[in-house]
């Protein structure tokens, strides 16, 4: 099956949320594999050095994700009521600032995860709860 057309069959058979769902769902799966020595490093010297090893790509993959989001809560057409259009376009600058901390080994990724985690939450109609 060509790409295209498995673009197709998913956009027929999954809702727009769904979509947005699973993919906040992969991307922070792998932020979580390989955040804990990330966040446990305590120079930046050592943070950059796990970055290397692929969590640089992990956070940039949230990043783009976010970007994404961002893009389609600044559309007109876009349906979400504006004060939760205006929350999300926020969360989504600071997920971007965030991640830009991290990437210069300064921030932790933790936070990143519990905001995926807190959308992903949302988005299948449960409320976050912090002993997940």
């Amino acid at each position: 099956m060509s790409i295209a057309a498995y673009k197709r069959t998913i956009s027929d058979t999954e809702a727009p949320r769904q979509i947005e769902r699973r993919v906040l769902v992969q991307v922070t799966s792998r932020l979580e594999s390989g955040h804990a020595d990330y966040d446990a490093a305590e120079t930046s010297g050592e943070r950059l050095e796990i970055l290397s090893n692929g969590l640089r790509e992990d956070v940039w993959q949230n990043e783009r994700v976010w970007l994404a989001f961002k893009a389609d809560l600044a559309e007109p057409e876009n349906a979400l009521s504006p004060d939760l259009r205006a929350g999300l376009l926020s969360l989504a600058m600071w997920v971007e600032r965030h991640s830009q901390g991290v990437l210069a080994g300064e921030k932790k990724v933790k936070p990143l995860i519990d905001i995926n985690k807190t959308i992903i939450n949302g988005l299948a109609g449960r409320a976050f709860s912090t002993t997940e």
